[in-house]
């Protein structure tokens, strides 16, 4: 898994859960969080693909979601990463004369 806000790398091994108590060693923000799930969809019904979830207003703090697991995050929702500037670049390069 890694931190939405930080993006280190977290180990988790096998059967170890995500509590809604546990932190980023690195940054120490929430880990049990929708950015940090594997459901979280920003495109989806309430930026969720799993569609018995309980609507959670904050997506960045800890929650007591039963459905979820920890998931590697796409890499344009990685901390660092300008992905407006990079879409807008890209959408200039199509229509460059």
């Amino acid at each position: 898994m890694i931190c939405w806000k930080c993006g280190t790398e977290i180990e988790v091994a096998g059967a170890t859960r995500i509590l809604s108590s546990d932190s980023c060693a690195n940054c120490d923000y929430d880990l049990h969080v929708c950015r940090n799930c594997r459901f979280y969809d920003p495109n989806a019904h309430n930026e969720c693909r799993e569609p018995q979830v309980e609507w959670v207003r904050d997506k960045e703090k800890s929650n007591y979601c039963d459905y979820f697991q920890p998931g590697v995050e796409s890499s344009e929702r990685r901390p660092g990463r300008d992905s407006v500037r990079e879409v807008k670049s890209a959408f200039n390069k199509l229509f460059k004369d």
